[in-house]
């Protein structure tokens, strides 16, 4: 084989292992970044990952919001009308934030199955819920 051709050849293999190792980074760069949503109930029946961030949508439960001592901390249950989960969160929440308001809750589980907030987002106005929130939300039964 000629030095030029092999040279050419070595380039070309070169080049398509280089563009492999850079959509092998780019698609785990991606994975690592993408957050799924969860419903409380996928949340209760173990669906949701553990040590892993994702969002967590549902109304607030009525009733259910606490700010123990004079910190940030607040404690509140989100649900979608048929399973509920205690969430977490130290920090400033939305001013819309309140009991009856659908949200979404970017965090992870710990090991208490308990919901720790990394930032919490509430609707903008009346008439819209996050479309994530209004899929998961089961209807509620009459009587309960």
């Amino acid at each position: 084989m000629k030095p030029a051709r092999r040279q050419r050849l070595i380039l070309i293999a070169l080049m398509v292992i280089g563009a492999g190792l850079a959509t092998a980074f780019a698609l785990k760069s991606f994975n690592e970044n993408l957050m799924y949503f969860f419903s409380t109930t996928d949340v209760v029946e173990g669906k949701a990952p553990k040590d892993t961030l994702f969002r967590l949508g549902g109304m607030v439960l009525k009733g259910s919001v606490q700010r123990p001592g004079d910190g940030m901390t607040v404690h509140f249950k989100l649900t979608d009308f048929s399973k509920d989960v205690p969430v977490e969160y130290t920090g400033i929440l939305p001013d819309l934030f309140r009991e009856g308001q659908g949200i979404v809750a970017h965090g992870k589980l710990d090991n208490r199955g308990v919901f720790i907030a990394e930032e919490v987002l509430a609707k903008h106005d009346e008439n819209y819920m996050p479309p994530e929130v209004k899929g998961s939300l089961k209807r509620p039964v009459e009587g309960k």
